[in-house]
């Protein structure tokens, strides 16, 4: 018998074959491979083994709070801050030979005509789909003091960052074979609004990405008029990330089944006696009607398939000036590292 992953590429394989009959199907055959290929996508699978070296890679607390530090300050769009966590985003990222591209834009809002930058980090721009991890990177303002939103979300950036860093090995091989499917991750900015919470104040990064993704198409010039946000298979949303009291629920119905898979592994880890103690995080329930405003959204209205990693309620520390490096629970931070690990190297069908 085949193994499984082998199994997967042939499938691919056989698909691309069956459907070239000339010339006139290449864009037909091109949409069924990649564009409808996240319809029938599924997980590999890991054994028990694979979780162990995975929870392993993830539990490597030292180097994920070198990560994070270098975040933990006010990152308010415009400020010297914002500028060196947002080159801390680019350099790590570079470092670990990801295609990094900074996406500059101007924007008016209430406090004038801003430059925002998005930073989008793509471990293979070749491959027609991509699963995408992504948070914010920047910081509200607040005039009681420096607000250093840890949660929101200086450690979801830093969870990505060590996930890159823990998994280089496995997302490099994957890289060389060339799949079809890759791993991207974007670093929002200007998520927060500058006065009050508005359409137009607020989620700026994402709002105008989403929009320019949508007009711009993919393969160039494709009669199918099918575009770059159809290359995402998934986006997965971190927000509100680090403190003890998180609980998650599956918020969409179309992506039930991947949140399933984040309910499956922390119980399988859990399990393992992998995770530390603790209720878990992720609920069997559903929120399907939660109407949380967050940087999904734009891509959420264009059809893209969202997995949204936020707490409900939100943490205590929501928007205070409590939501600092004290607010942080490093074992539910880790238990989190843990289960996400697994859900990216079981989607992307991984090699450990």
């Amino acid at each position: 018998m085949l193994p499984k992953r082998t199994c997967v590429a042939l499938f691919y394989t056989l698909a691309a074959l069956h459907c070239s009959n000339g010339q006139a199907t290449n864009e037909k055959r091109s949409r069924a491979v990649w564009y409808r290929a996240r319809d029938y996508h599924n997980g590999v699978g890991l054994s028990d083994a694979e979780l162990q070296e995975l929870s392993a890679l993830a539990g490597d607390l030292d180097q994920f709070k070198t990560l994070l530090r270098p975040i933990m300050v006010p990152r308010i769009v415009g400020t010297q801050g914002h500028a060196d966590v947002r080159r801390h985003l680019v350099d790590t990222m570079q470092n670990l030979k990801w295609d990094v591209q900074e996406d500059a834009f101007d924007d008016h809002t209430p406090s004038g005509r801003k430059t925002f930058t998005n930073v989008i980090a793509t471990l293979n721009p070749s491959a027609p789909r991509q699963l995408v991890l992504a948070c914010h990177y920047d910081s509200k303002i607040d005039d009681r003091g420096d607000f250093i939103g840890a949660t929101d979300s200086a450690v979801p950036c830093a969870m990505l960052l060590h996930l890159a860093t823990q998994l280089h090995t496995s997302l490099e091989t994957q890289k060389k074979e060339n799949a079809d499917l890759t791993l991207q991750f974007i670093f929002f900015d200007g998520e927060e609004a500058f006065v009050r919470w508005t359409k137009s104040d607020s989620l700026y990064g994402s709002r105008n990405m989403a929009a320019k993704l949508h007009n711009q198409l993919y393969p160039p010039g494709n009669s199918d008029k099918t575009n770059h946000l159809q290359r995402m298979d998934l986006l997965v949303l971190l927000d509100l990330i680090g403190t003890e009291d998180v609980t998650f629920y599956n918020y969409f119905k179309d992506t039930e089944r991947w949140y399933a898979r984040m309910v499956s592994y922390e119980m399988r880890l859990d399990a393992l006696n992998l995770l530390n103690p603790r209720k878990p995080m992720f609920k069997t329930q559903s929120m399907l009607s939660s109407g949380i405003q967050d940087d999904h959204i734009p891509f959420l209205r264009r059809g893209v398939p969202v997995l949204h990693l936020i707490p409900v309620p939100f943490p205590s520390v929501w928007h205070t000036l409590r939501d600092d490096a004290r607010a942080l629970h490093y074992p539910t931070i880790d238990n989190f590292n843990r289960i996400l690990f697994a859900f990216t190297a079981d989607y992307l069908h991984l090699l450990l």
